[in-house]
């Protein structure tokens, strides 16, 4: 292990341990490295890593600090890494959102109030009227997220939009087979609708899973051919 992996894991540690808490000032450089056993040259950058993730914040003139540690937050640090993924990657990343999604409309079913259901219809029939693309994409995400938010899981929320931020940075399909997808989605769209409002966490989970697993299908064919 080098030393720089070494000034990160021990880092880590006094966080996860609870030696560090949220909002703490870390000590300086040249306590940790001796702490840890490193350089303040290899404790510099471990900082900057964990900085870059989110788990520490770095304030000008006054040191470094643990940060909330909110999962949320941190897990839209994801995006780092999977923003940079291939297109042969996608299909993996659509695969974790097909239970999660499904998860995400279960709980929005138990949980969403008549208001912010009746926006996710008219939601919808935009999403179904819209003629552009690159728009029906932007409400198409809203409507996902919107059911996200309002499943009330924060961390949940930053996930699906970590994944669905990069499958949906690719326009995959021919005319003719994007025409066919947009109808098979909106009819998704609107049974997942229906769930929600009649109030069946078990119907809007089949549907937001039937949904996603429609892409995985037109992902695969398009992989194949």
């Amino acid at each position: 292990m080098s030393a720089r992996e070494t000034a990160l894991h021990g880092l880590r540690a006094l966080i996860a341990d609870g030696e560090l808490r949220p909002g703490d000032k870390l000590p300086s450089e040249g306590e940790l490295g001796e702490q840890l056993g490193v350089s303040r040259g290899s404790v510099r950058e471990a900082i900057r890593t964990l900085s870059a993730l989110g788990v520490l914040e770095t304030r000008h003139g006054s040191g470094s600090y643990v940060s909330s540690l909110r999962p949320a937050d941190l897990i839209r640090g994801l995006s780092l890494t999977v923003d940079v993924l291939p297109l042969d990657a996608i299909l993996e990343l659509v695969e974790i959102r097909r239970p999660l999604e499904a998860h995400a409309a279960s709980i929005a079913a138990a949980r969403g109030d008549d208001a912010l259901l009746s926006g996710l219809t008219d939601l919808v029939e935009r999403i179904a009227e819209c003629p552009d693309h690159d728009e029906a994409s932007r409400l198409d995400h809203e409507f996902h997220m919107r059911i996200a938010e309002l499943a009330g899981n924060a961390a949940l929320t930053s996930l699906l939009e970590v994944l669905r931020s990069r499958t949906r940075q690719y326009r995959i399909f021919d005319d003719e087979d994007a025409a066919q997808l947009k109808i098979l989605s909106d009819a998704g769209h609107r049974a997942i609708v229906r769930g929600l409002i009649a109030r069946d966490p078990a119907a809007a989970s089949a549907a937001a899973a039937g949904h996603v697993a429609q892409t995985e299908f037109w992902l695969r064919k398009q992989m194949s051919e």
